[in-house]
């Protein structure tokens, strides 16, 4: 056990927190997950908004603009996420804010004008609220006191995440030309309220009380000055920020394709419905690692293979078999990252304790960075270097981020945990 561990243990044993205790059911976050990736992965990044808005005559400029603000709620959750470390159970927190957001959203969808300023504020209000579920489910997550537990539940969160999101593009675009509007905006509030009822069957989450706020607040200062304010914290952040195995070739290849002789129909099954099976069974793929190998080993190994796959399609030749082979090895090698990303989240967070659902979202938040940064530099990549450029590119800079962080946490073993560094109470070191 990493002394980050070692700190999450310490939090589990204070205060008397009886949060995890309970049947452990990894798969179920495959399921509790799905509210937010029907919204954020399906409805607004997914391409059924951008749909129905091509549809309403608006322009892609429009569309694009009114999606990146409906999408800020993805990378600032973290500011209203610590909620869910209060007042009522954090599975309770996920079914109040599933049923939230899916309300809120059929209420959009049944505007006239989508781009209206009452649609848009529904929609903005529906992606917070649909937050709530991924801070709720980090919380219950890091509340797992095993590493296969956690590995697994990782796993399927991405694995749920992925397929749900892909799952409600082909229903909700599949309906739109049959449907009206009003029986649309029901469908896609069952799509996302719905699988929020399998909060029930989630392990019990106790709120953890405190005796007065002046003991709660030193509780949580503790717990962040714990997970974050030590020297074995920056590794672990590096990990979030370092460019390898962000995935942000995924959106970019399908303009690359034609390069290769890849024609349409191909493209949008590669890189649809057939590209979120692949990346979902990377990440179920994911539960056949062997928990003796620590989350950060294999995610950074699994970065490596992810820039491997990209030479495929960087020094392959300009054919479509080249297409086809590259990006389905680099479609499941993201799968199985993204997993792992997971997993070396729940590491760095160790136990939840009192503000887990906070620290994870703050974590969580971290990893979008390189997806962004990492979009700019593919593009610029493909601009500068043509069609193989922009594998190229982020196969470099996955390789680079990847093999510099793997050589220190190799070279840097974790310290065998003693009684004494669980028992102690992270406010007296």
């Amino acid at each position: 056990m990493n002394e980050i561990e070692a700190v999450g243990t310490e939090a589990a044993l204070s205060a008397g927190d009886t949060a995890g205790s309970g049947l452990e059911r990894p798969w179920l976050f495959g399921l509790l997950i799905a509210p937010s990736a029907v919204l954020a992965n399906g409805v607004i990044q997914g391409g059924v908004l951008a749909f129905l808005m091509s549809q309403q005559g608006m322009s892609s400029g429009r569309q694009s603009h009114l999606i990146g603000l409906l999408a800020l709620p993805t990378s600032l959750y973290f500011l209203w996420s610590p909620i869910t470390d209060f007042l009522m159970r954090r599975r309770t927190w996920l079914l109040a804010g599933a049923l939230s957001s899916a309300l809120l959203m059929a209420a959009a969808f049944r505007e006239r004008d989508l781009a209206s300023t009452s649609a848009v504020v529904l929609m903005f209000l529906s992606a917070c609220c649909s937050q709530l579920v991924v801070s709720s489910c980090g919380g219950m997550m890091g509340a797992m006191r095993r590493e296969r537990p956690k590995r697994v539940a990782g796993s399927f969160y991405q694995g749920g995440s992925l397929a749900f999101g892909a799952g409600a593009v082909s229903v909700l675009i599949w309906l739109s030309a049959r449907v009206g509007r009003g029986t649309l905006a029901l469908v896609a509030a069952a799509l996302i309220g719905v699988p929020a009822l399998f909060a029930l069957a989630a392990p019990a989450q106790e709120v953890i009380a405190e005796a007065h706020f002046g003991e709660t607040a030193r509780r949580i200062w503790s717990e962040f000055k714990a997970t974050f304010l030590r020297w074995e914290a920056v590794p672990y952040t590096a990990c979030m920020l370092f460019p390898m195995a962000s995935g942000a070739a995924v959106g970019l290849l399908t303009g690359q394709a034609r390069f290769y002789g890849v024609n349409g129909d191909h493209v949008a099954w590669m890189n649809g419905l057939g590209g979120a099976v692949l990346m979902a069974a990377g990440s179920l793929a994911a539960t056949m690692i062997p928990t003796r190998i620590r989350a950060s080993v294999a995610y950074l190994t699994m970065g490596l293979i992810n820039a491997a796959t990209l030479c495929v399609l960087w020094l392959g030749p300009l054919r479509p078999a080249t297409y086809y082979l590259g990006v389905t090895l680099y479609l499941f090698t993201v799968g199985t990252c993204y997993a792992m990303f997971t997993a070396v989240v729940l590491e760095f967070l160790g136990h939840s304790g009192k503000s887990g659902s906070g620290r994870y979202s703050i974590i969580n938040s971290l990893g979008n960075v390189p997806v962004l940064y990492m979009l700019q530099l593919d593009g610029w990549g493909g601009d500068r270097w043509g069609a193989r450029g922009l594998a190229g590119t982020e196969a470099v800079a996955g390789a680079v981020g990847a093999g510099l962080l793997l050589g220190y946490f190799l070279w840097r073993r974790p310290k065998a945990a003693t009684t004494s560094t669980i028992l102690t109470p992270p406010m007296s070191r």
